[in-house]
C-alpha cells in the first residue's frame, strides 16, 4: 500500500501496491500493520456500499458527533466519483478546509477520512457504485451534516449537482 498524505490534517490517499503477471495482479486493499505504521486506523466496524444510478448524484457532507465519530476508508468499485471532506475539528491546523480527490474503478485509489471530518461525494458517472469502511457503528442520533455549498467552505466541485437528497439540501450554515 501506499500512502500520500492530503492537505487536510491526517486525511490521506491510499494506493495499490500492485503485483502482477500475465494473469492480471494482486493487492492489499486494507492492511492494519501497513496502516499502523502510518498512524492510521486499523479498526472498521462496517463495511458499507451505496450504488448511485445517475451522473451528478451528491451525497453529503455527513460526519458523526462524538463520541460516535468515525473515520472512513472510500474506494470507487464502478464508475467514477469525486470523493471530498471537511475538516471540522476546531483544534486542527487546516480546520474548516476541504479537499477532494477523484477515485475510479480504474485508478483503485481510496480516500481516508479522518474522525471529526465530514464526508461527501459527487459521481461523475452513471451506475457508480462506493464500497467504504467505517471505523465506528452508525448511532442515528449522532448523525450531522453540512452543506456542500456552504460558503463557510468554498467546496469546488467539478460539475454541478444534478440530485441531492432534502435533506443534505437543507442542512444548516456551518456555525463556526
Amino acid at each position: 500500500m501506499q500512502f500520500k498524505e492530503l492537505s487536510v490534517s491526517g486525511a490521506h490517499k491510499v494506493s495499490l501496491e500492485k503485483r502482477g503477471d500475465e494473469r492480471g495482479f494482486f493487492a492489499r486493499a486494507f492492511c492494519e500493520k501497513e496502516m499502523g505504521a502510518h498512524g492510521l486506523p486499523t479498526r472498521f466496524v462496517q463495511h458499507n456500499m451505496a450504488h448511485n444510478a445517475h451522473k451528478g448524484t451528491l451525497r453529503g457532507l455527513h460526519y458523526q458527533a462524538a463520541p460516535h465519530g468515525e473515520a472512513k476508508l472510500v474506494r470507487c468499485v464502478r464508475g467514477r466519483l469525486f470523493d471530498f471532506m471537511v475538516d471540522l475539528r476546531p483544534e486542527s491546523e487546516t480546520y474548516q478546509q476541504w479537499c477532494g480527490i477523484e477515485l475510479t474503478a480504474e485508478n483503485r485509489d481510496a480516500l481516508l477520512i479522518p474522525v471529526g471530518c465530514a464526508h461527501g461525494y459527487l459521481t461523475l458517472e452513471d451506475d457508480t457504485e462506493v464500497l467504504y469502511m467505517s471505523s465506528a457503528d452508525y448511532v442515528p442520533e449522532s448523525e450531522r451534516g453540512v452543506r456542500w455549498n456552504d460558503p463557510a467552505f468554498g467546496i469546488e466541485l467539478p460539475i454541478a449537482p444534478k440530485t441531492v437528497s432534502q435533506k443534505d439540501a437543507n442542512w444548516p450554515d456551518y456555525k463556526a
